[in-house]
C-alpha cells in the first residue's frame, strides 16, 4: 500500500515536470536523432577535408577544454574578424594571449581609421619603423590634448607627421572624427576662420530640407551658446553653402543666400519658442508665417508652413 502511493505520488511529480512517460520518451528521442544528426553531419565535413567551426566550438576532450576556443585553432581570416570587434584596451590584452594575432597591422589601421577619419599621413609613404598600433596611442594622446588646449593639440599631430600644417587638412581630420571636445572645437574654430571656411565646404547639403541640413551643420560645427557675431558667421557661412548645393531648387523657390539667411534665423527663434519650458505661450504656425514672410517676402506661404511643422515635429535644430 505504501510502495503504491510512493509510486502515485512520483508519477505526479514528474508529469508536473515535464517528464511523463511517451512524451518524455519522445522529446527524448528527439534529442538523441538531432545529435546524431549533427554528429554525422560533423564527421561528413570532417571527412571532406573542411573545417568544422561548430565541431571546434563545441566538442571539448575535457571539462578543461570548455569555454572560448583558442583562436589560434580557428582561420586566420575568423580570428581577425573576431578580433575586429574590440576596442583599443581589450585588443592590448589580447595580444597579451594571442601576440601575433592580436598586433597584426591591420587590426590597429580599423582600429585608426575608424575613430580619426582622416589624418595626412594615411596618404604618405610610412617612414621606417612605422606602427599603426603607435599610430593610434599618438593620436588618442593628440586627441586628449586637444580637448584640454585646442592649439597644442594640433602641433602635436604636426610634429609628428600625422597632419599636415594646412587649413584643409585640418578641415578634415576635425570634420572625420568624433573624439574631440565640441566646447573646444567652438573657440579654436572661432579663431581659426581659415580652418572653419575649409570646414563649411566639406558639407553636401544637395536635396536636403532646410531645416535638416541646418541640424547635419550644427552637428559638425556647434553653435554658439549666445547670439552674436560668430552666430551670424556661421549662418553666413550655412547659408551660401547650402544655395551652393542646391542651385536649382533656389531658382524654382527663388531663394537666395540672403533670404536663406533670414530663414535660419528664423528656425533658431522658433525652435528656442517651441522648446524651452520658459516660453508659455507657444508661437503659433500662423505667427510664424507671418513674420517670416515680413522679413522675405518672396518666400511661399506653403514652404515657411513645412518649416514649422519640421520644428514642431523633429525639434530644435541647434540642440
Amino acid at each position: 500500500m505504501g510502495q503504491g502511493l510512493w509510486r502515485v505520488a512520483r508519477n505526479q511529480q514528474l508529469q508536473q515536470q515535464g517528464y511523463s512517460g511517451p512524451g518524455y520518451l519522445t522529446r527524448e528521442h528527439g534529442r538523441r536523432a538531432a545529435a546524431s544528426n549533427v554528429s554525422n553531419t560533423s564527421h561528413r565535413k570532417q571527412a571532406q577535408g573542411g573545417i568544422d567551426i561548430y565541431h571546434l566550438l563545441k566538442t571539448r576532450k575535457s571539462k578543461e577544454q570548455e569555454g572560448f576556443i583558442n583562436l589560434e585553432m580557428l582561420p586566420p581570416e575568423l580570428s581577425f574578424t573576431i578580433l575586429s570587434y574590440l576596442n583599443a584596451t581589450d585588443l592590448c590584452l589580447a595580444s597579451c594571449v594571442w601576440q601575433d594575432l592580436a598586433n597584426d597591422e591591420l587590426l590597429w589601421q580599423g582600429l585608426c581609421k575608424s575613430t580619426w577619419g582622416h589624418c595626412s599621413i594615411y596618404n604618405k609613404n610610412p617612414p621606417l619603423g612605422f606602427s599603426f598600433r603607435k599610430l593610434y596611442m599618438q593620436l588618442d594622446e593628440g586627441s586628449l590634448t586637444f580637448n584640454a588646449n585646442p592649439d597644442e593639440g594640433v602641433n602635436y599631430f604636426m610634429s609628428k607627421g600625422i597632419l599636415d600644417d594646412s587649413p584643409k587638412e585640418i578641415a578634415k581630420f576635425i570634420f572625420c572624427t568624433r573624439t574631440l571636445n565640441w566646447k573646444k572645437l567652438r573657440i579654436y574654430l572661432d579663431e581659426r576662420r581659415d580652418v572653419l571656411d575649409d570646414l563649411v565646404t566639406l558639407h553636401n547639403f544637395r536635396n536636403q530640407f532646410l531645416p535638416n541640413a541646418l541640424r547635419e551643420f550644427f552637428r559638425h560645427i556647434h553653435a554658439p551658446e549666445e547670439r552674436g557675431e560668430y552666430l551670424e558667421t556661421l549662418i553666413t557661412k550655412f547659408s551660401h553653402r547650402f544655395c551652393a548645393c542646391n542651385p536649382d531648387l533656389m531658382r524654382e523657390l527663388g531663394l537666395s543666400p540672403d533670404a536663406v539667411y533670414v530663414l535660419c534665423y528664423s528656425l533658431i527663434l522658433l525652435s528656442i519658442d517651441l522648446t524651452s519650458p520658459h516660453v508659455k505661450n507657444k508661437m503659433s504656425k500662423r505667427e510664424f508665417i507671418r513674420n517670416t514672410r515680413r522679413a522675405a517676402q518672396n518666400i511661399s506661404e506653403d514652404f515657411v508652413g513645412h518649416l514649422y511643422d519640421n520644428i514642431y515635429l523633429i525639434g530644435h535644430v541647434a540642440a
